[in-house]
C-alpha cells in the first residue's frame, strides 16, 4: 500500500476540448456502459451523459479522440478507479482490485470487475480480452512504456499525472474532470466537485468555531525496515497537507519534499523539529506486525516530542486513500475535523 509505484521510484531517485455535443440520459448497461450503484449517491443519480465525439488533451499533451464517450473503461491506478466509480461507472477491468478494496473505502468496487494484476505490471492480454474502449493510466512521461504497449493493441489511452505539489487539490479535481470528459459524465462531475468544495468550506468553519489551542500538525505514515523506523512526511504539496492548510491548520513539516506528491522522508530524530505540532498518521491496523509506533515507543527522541508526551498522536481511520479523488478527499476532511474538534 505504502506508495504508488511511480512514487517509490521517485524517492529512490530523489534520495529526494472536450468536444461533445448533446446529452442523453445516462445509458443503461445494455447500451454499453455499466452504471455503478456501489458509489455513494449513484443509486439516486439522475445526471445525464454526453453524446457525440470526444476530443481532449491528456496530461502529457496527447490528443485523445473517441467517436463517443468511453463506455467500457479499464483503469490501472487506484485514484482513477475511484474517480470512475464516483462518476457512477463500473470499470470493465482494473489493476490490483484486492489492494484497492483494502486501502480505498471511499468507493466500493463491484465484485465482477476483472482484475488484470498489479499496477506495476498489469496483464495486458487479460486487459485486452475485456474489450475496453478506453484505458486510463497514470504515467510519468509521454513515452511511458505502458502507453506504447496499450496503443500497440489499438486501444485509446488517457494518460494522467498522479499529482502536482504546486496545487494538489486543483490537480485532484482536474484529473477527475478529465475522466468525466472522456466518459461523458461532466454533469455528475460538477455535482461531486461542488459537494467537495462545500464540504471543505463547512469543515473550515467548524474547525475555526472550536478555536483549537494547537493548529500545527504533521501528517505521516511509517514502517519498520530492518529494525529502523522510517517515516514519510506529507508536506504542504501533498493532498493531505493541502487540505489541512485549507482547513486553517498549519503544516509543521518544513523539510524537503518531492515536486509531485509533496512527500519527504525522515527518521525519529528528524521529528524533534516539529515543536508542539499534533502528529497525525495513516492507520496501521492492517500492518500490526510492522507497527512503527510500537517500535518508536521506547526511543528517547520520540518520547521527547511534545505531541507524544501529551497524547496527541492520532490515527486517521483505516481505508482513507491519501492519493485519491474527491470522495477520498472528503474522508480526509472528516478525519481532520474529528481530531481537531473533539
Amino acid at each position: 500500500m505504502r506508495k504508488p509505484f511511480t512514487l517509490a521510484a521517485m524517492f529512490s531517485a530523489m534520495t529526494i476540448v472536450l468536444a461533445g455535443c448533446g446529452t442523453t440520459s445516462a445509458p443503461s448497461q445494455s447500451e454499453g456502459q455499466t452504471l455503478s450503484s456501489n458509489a455513494a449517491g449513484c443509486d439516486s443519480d439522475t445526471t445525464q451523459t454526453s453524446t457525440g465525439a470526444v476530443e481532449l488533451t491528456d496530461d502529457f499533451g496527447r490528443t485523445v479522440h473517441l467517436d463517443e464517450p468511453a463506455q467500457r473503461v479499464a483503469v490501472l491506478e487506484w485514484q482513477q478507479i475511484e474517480d470512475v466509480l464516483t462518476l457512477c461507472i463500473s470499470p470493465v477491468a482494473v489493476a490490483d482490485a484486492k489492494g484497492f478494496s483494502t486501502w480505498v473505502t471511499a468507493e466500493t468496487l463491484p465484485a465482477d470487475v476483472v482484475d488484470v494484476g498489479t499496477r506495476q505490471e498489469p496483464n495486458l492480454d487479460t486487459l485486452v480480452s475485456t474489450q475496453p474502449d478506453l484505458v486510463i493510466v497514470e504515467a510519468t512521461a509521454a513515452d511511458d512504456p505502458i502507453i506504447g504497449q496499450l496503443e500497440h493493441y489499438g486501444i485509446p489511452v488517457l494518460a494522467t499525472i498522479g499529482a502536482d505539489s504546486n496545487d494538489p487539490i486543483a490537480k485532484m479535481l482536474s484529473t477527475f474532470d478529465l475522466i468525466a470528459q472522456a466518459t461523458g459524465r461532466e454533469e455528475r462531475a460538477k455535482i461531486v466537485t461542488e459537494e467537495f468544495q462545500t464540504h471543505l468550506q463547512e469543515a473550515e468553519t467548524e474547525i475555526a468555531a472550536t478555536e483549537p489551542a494547537i493548529t500545527e500538525f504533521v501528517y505521516l505514515d511509517g514502517w519498520v525496515d530492518g529494525g529502523n523506523v522510517s517515516l514519510r512526511l506529507f508536506g504542504d504539496g501533498s493532498l493531505v497537507g493541502a487540505i489541512g492548510t485549507r482547513l486553517g491548520l498549519e503544516n509543521a513539516w518544513t523539510g524537503d519534499t518531492d515536486s509531485v506528491y509533496g512527500l519527504g522522508t525522515t527518521d525519529i530524530e528528524g521529528m524533534t523539529t516539529i515543536g508542539d505540532a499534533t502528529i497525525l498518521h495513516t492507520s496501521v491496523a492492517a500492518e500490526t506486525n510492522n507497527h512503527f509506533l510500537a517500535s518508536a515507543a521506547d526511543n528517547p527522541a520520540w518520547k521527547s516530542i511534545p505531541a507524544v508526551k501529551e497524547g496527541r498522536v492520532h490515527s486517521f481511520p483505516k481505508g482513507i486513500w491519501t492519493f485519491g479523488g474527491p470522495r477520498s478527499a472528503q474522508q480526509i476532511i472528516d478525519a481532520y475535523v474529528d481530531v481537531i474538534t473533539k
